[in-house]
């Protein structure tokens, strides 16, 4: 991505998370950028392929950040634990993203079955490793779709947090608030 391209999709990023897709302008974005309205449209054909590719390249590095961090995982357990420390790094470096995403995941348009289908996915990755260590009995029996979703939860929650009440805390001080819960809710040991 050129330098160009990257402070107008970095923009609307951020004010997506602001204000809105809805809200938010063509021109906002470029004005806010520092850009003619043709730099936008030289790169992007419409405000929704800025949205489309915000979504496929914040779902492309979450993806990657699994895969490299369940390389180094033994068991179900440590992925559990490993899939935590993502999400929360995931809300402190990219929050902007996933602000943008958790608020376009209710409703029934394109937008938002574009963010559940991403939101489902990774939940089902989070049910895979459940199933795996239900089957290794290391984990309960229960649920594990719900279970996911619950666990998916801890982003919102997280960001939430990070938003209300300590802008500053570090991933690892969230990580220990909700490490020992999770982990309590779900194994047998």
């Amino acid at each position: 991505m050129n330098k160009t391209k990257r402070i107008i999709f970095k923009t609307a990023i951020k004010l997506f998370a602001e204000k809105g897709y809805e809200n938010t302008g063509i021109e906002e974005i470029t004005a806010v950028a520092g850009f003619a309205k043709g730099a936008l449209y030289y790169h992007f054909d419409t405000k929704e392929d800025l949205f489309d590719l915000m979504l496929e390249e914040g779902t492309k590095l979450l993806n990657n950040s699994i895969e490299l961090k369940f390389r180094h995982c033994n068991d179900p357990l440590d992925k559990i634990k490993a899939i935590l420390m993502i999400e929360i790094k995931t809300i402190i470096n990219y929050e902007d993203f996933i602000t943008v995403v958790i608020n376009n995941t209710l409703g029934e348009n394109s937008r938002t079955k574009k963010c559940q289908k991403a939101v489902n996915n990774y939940v089902d990755k989070i049910g895979e490793v459940l199933k795996e260590g239900i089957e290794a009995g290391i984990f309960y029996d229960k649920n594990p779709e719900a279970v996911a979703y619950g666990i998916f939860g801890v982003t919102f929650s997280s960001l939430l947090y990070r938003l209300k009440q300590d802008r500053n805390a570090t991933a690892e001080q969230i990580y220990e608030g909700y490490v020992d819960t999770v982990v309590k809710g779900i194994t047998k040991l």
